[in-house]
């Protein structure tokens, strides 16, 4: 690499690095703040545990009640992004592959909802889920969720469904393939990277989301991770260090999740900018 174009790159790479360490270092503290007590922590707060105490970790990991939450936000979490994908790949695929009257403003409407804030709907949306009985019931977080998840994930499909090919539809409809099978056979196979990609982002909404949990469960059988971290707090408020423990052990999952499916979430998301 030339001089000239190592220093062009210099302050890339500059900052890259700066950035990466505004989001490493909170990790990393709160990950060592985990291993000291509460005592080590006011009198040491950036120098290493010494001792390391093990215990806050153990016995978080050790308790029933953490793994209920991370399986509720888990089930809410899938629930969440099938419905969501499934609804918004053929709706999207309405859009995309079909013309007829009033489209585009039906798909304006659908884009409107990425103005619309949760915090405006929560007293109609909290009423409408009385009536239907779903308080205290996974569907009541998980059907709200998929449907303030809509707009953006029409949105993602529908540009990647329209740079498929038309002759591509063409050659399956010679083949005998309907509408639905050149979906189903052609179009959703192609689309790997693109339902990757909203299915990531529909995961990690989902397993963040802490206004609507707290909204429609009143019962902590339902509690999902986010407030968990709450309570945990709220109950823990003295104990500084197991606060530390809790909040990274909740971080886990997502941060895993995200870790495996990253190459899924950027091929998607640089597959409409590759395609011409």
């Amino acid at each position: 690499m030339s001089v000239r174009r190592r220093g062009r790159t210099l302050p890339l790479h500059v900052v890259l690095v700066a950035v990466g360490a505004v989001m490493a270092v909170p990790l990393l503290y709160a990950l060592l703040s985990g291993f000291k007590s509460t005592d080590q922590l006011s009198r040491n707060p950036v120098g290493l545990p010494k001792p390391w105490v093990f215990a806050n970790y153990g016995d978080i990991l050790g308790s029933g009640s953490f793994w209920r939450l991370v399986g509720n936000s888990t089930l809410i979490a899938v629930g969440t992004t099938v419905i969501v994908v499934a609804v918004s790949a053929l709706a999207a695929f309405s859009f995309a592959r079909f013309a007829f009257r009033g489209r585009e403003v039906l798909f304006t409407l659908f884009t409107m909802g990425l103005m619309f804030p949760f915090a405006v709907a929560a007293l109609p949306l909290f009423l409408l889920l009385r009536s239907m009985g779903l308080l205290d019931n996974p569907l009541g977080v998980i059907l709200p969720q998929a449907a303030f998840g809509l707009p953006m994930t029409i949105i993602i499909l529908r540009g990647f469904f329209r740079q498929i090919p038309g002759e591509l539809e063409e050659a399956a409809t010679l083949d005998g393939c309907g509408p639905l099978g050149f979906f189903w056979r052609v179009l959703l196979p192609m689309a790997r990277p693109a339902l990757g990609t909203v299915s990531v982002l529909a995961v990690v909404t989902s397993w963040n989301n802490f206004f609507l949990p707290l909204l429609v469960f009143t019962d902590s059988t339902w509690w999902t991770i986010p407030i968990g971290v709450q309570q945990f707090q709220g109950q823990y408020s003295a104990d500084t260090a197991r606060v530390f423990a809790y909040l990274v052990l909740a971080m886990v999952p997502a941060l895993a999740f995200y870790a495996v499916a990253e190459r899924q979430l950027v091929g998607g998301l640089t597959a409409g900018a590759t395609k011409g």
